[in-house]
């Protein structure tokens, strides 16, 4: 049987939680009403505004690099320090909103733009219908 903490229960509900230990927690309330029981527990302290630190932390995500430090990471322009924090950040911690932003950068620096593409195409459409001045 895995143990969850509390803490680890409101990262589930916040979907903070990595994939790997939300799948675990998923299989374990299915058949654990002692753990089901908790998680109301700690979802109603929450709703009730009675808040730890580490949740505010969490919830407010104190200690996530914001995109353009992301986007540094990509582009390999960060000092060593940073790099080491943020490449910690997402794979020892799993933060799964830095690794969802890490992600759009990595995704939006290969492909190209999808703006200037549509409006080329709008404009071979419709180069037909502009009138000669």
């Amino acid at each position: 049987m895995n143990q969850f903490t509390d803490a680890e229960l409101g990262a589930f509900l916040d979907e903070a939680l990595s994939p790997s230990r939300c799948s675990q927690l998923e299989h374990e309330l299915r058949s654990n009403a002692t753990l089901r029981q908790r998680l109301i527990e700690v979802r109603g302290k929450e709703s009730a505004g009675l808040h730890t630190l580490g949740a505010i932390w969490r919830r407010n995500r104190l200690s996530c690099p914001d995109r353009s430090e992301l986007g540094k990471f990509v582009l390999g322009t960060l000092e060593d320090g940073q790099r080491q924090y943020i490449q910690f950040h997402l794979q020892e911690i799993g933060c799964r909103y830095c690794q969802a932003n890490l992600a759009d950068i990595d995704s939006s620096t290969k492909t190209p733009d999808q703006t200037t593409t549509r409006r080329s195409r709008y404009f071979q459409t419709s180069v037909g219908y502009l009138k000669k001045a």
